[in-house]
């Protein structure tokens, strides 16, 4: 059975739809992968996931290594035993953890050298054994260590960060090979800054190395996004078309149907779950914020349109009661909404697609949610 097959595509836009038959059953593309970094997205039951249909979520090297350890994780039978996730997880190397501590971190061409945010020890992640950990969890996705450029970086430091990431994902092909498993696909990831030549060759080389999907990092990195679109689409013209694409770090609803719009299948980002913690839900009108004093007698859920179990059962007053008096209830109800909301997104956007209408429902969608309610 092929890992990726598309089914459809969106005549006049790189919009597509398809399947992933990945390690713990299917999943309908474009998807959205909440990000549980810790063995768990925050907030949320796994009940309440499969509720809004997660079929995938993510979970990160990085911080699964230094706590609880991939010791003990190995020990339970796996992350999915571990945490008690029945569907797929893609576990992500750390490498932009990694590389977001300037201060404690040093680059070797075999590796990068680390110290722990929670007790300053001394670590080392290489490519191999990166590619093996996550193997030795039981991901079913494997991400490669990669070296992630800030946006407004030299050329020099640009070049070299992507030919280091380059010579990383050759030496991930080969740890995967020595594992002699099928189960865990692993994807490669295109960097290369905002330089297109960069971005061309190292979309060009990850596309003709052995990987089973193709990842975009080093975007929405703090750039403004008509730069983050443009940079996409650029490199997508040279990136293998047939194999699932994905958008590191994406997740705000404006955001996702550029994505789509563009040909990405797959992206995650921890903005819809963050955004809860702190009194802000997503509307078909736009983004609002809870904590504003025109809620307090807007007994109305958050979306009127919306079927989810915090919109079906409490207004926004309510809500609006919870934030401000700091209960934890708060955050684990709009979390619920602000998940549902991105998942409900998606699978309208899907089913555009293969209805043959993506543009007039992207174009619809931006053009209400641009209004911004507030």
């Amino acid at each position: 059975m092929d890992f990726f097959k598309i089914h459809h595509e969106d005549n006049g836009t790189g919009a597509r739809a398809g399947i992933l038959n990945a390690g713990h059953g299917q999943i309908e593309t474009p998807v959205y992968m909440p990000v549980g970094t810790k063995a768990t997205v925050k907030a949320v039951k796994n009940e309440d996931l499969y509720d809004i249909g997660c079929n995938i979520i993510l979970g990160n090297l990085y911080h699964l290594y230094l706590q609880p350890g991939i010791k003990i994780i190995e020990a339970a039978g796996g992350l999915h035993n571990y945490m008690n996730w029945k569907n797929n997880i893609l576990t992500d190397s750390g490498g932009f953890q990694v590389f977001s501590l300037s201060e404690k971190r040093k680059v070797m061409e075999d590796g990068v050298e680390f110290k722990s945010v929670l007790d300053g020890s001394v670590h080392f992640f290489a490519p191999g054994n990166v590619v093996e950990m996550q193997a030795k969890m039981g991901s079913d996705i494997i991400m490669v260590l990669d070296e992630c450029s800030p946006f407004n970086l030299d050329y020099g430091h640009t070049r070299d960060a992507a030919l280091r990431t380059l010579r990383w994902a050759e030496e991930s092909t080969r740890a995967r090979k020595r594992l002699n498993s099928s189960r865990s696909k692993i994807f490669g990831i295109v960097q290369g800054g905002f330089v297109k030549d960069l971005r061309k060759f190292s979309a060009q080389e990850i596309s003709g190395m052995d990987f089973d999907g193709i990842a975009i990092g080093g975007l929405s990195v703090g750039e403004e996004r008509p730069r983050t679109i443009e940079m996409l689409k650029y490199t997508l013209q040279y990136t293998d078309p047939k194999k699932p694409l994905y958008f590191m770090g994406i997740g705000d609803p404006e955001g996702i149907i550029e994505a789509i719009d563009a040909g990405i299948d797959m992206f995650d980002c921890v903005m819809p779950t963050r955004i809860s913690r702190t009194g802000s839900a997503f509307t078909a009108d736009g983004r609002i914020n809870l904590k504003n004093k025109r809620f307090n007698y807007d007994f109305r859920p958050i979306d009127e349109a919306c079927k989810c179990y915090t919109c079906r059962n409490y207004s926004r007053s309510y809500l609006k009661h919870l934030v401000k008096s700091r209960e934890i209830l708060a955050g684990m109800l709009l979390t619920i909404h602000n998940l549902s909301f991105i998942f409900n997104l998606v699978n309208m956007a899907r089913n555009a697609i293969i209805s043959k209408n993506f543009r007039g429902f992207r174009n619809d969608f931006l053009e209400r949610y641009r209004n911004r309610e507030k």
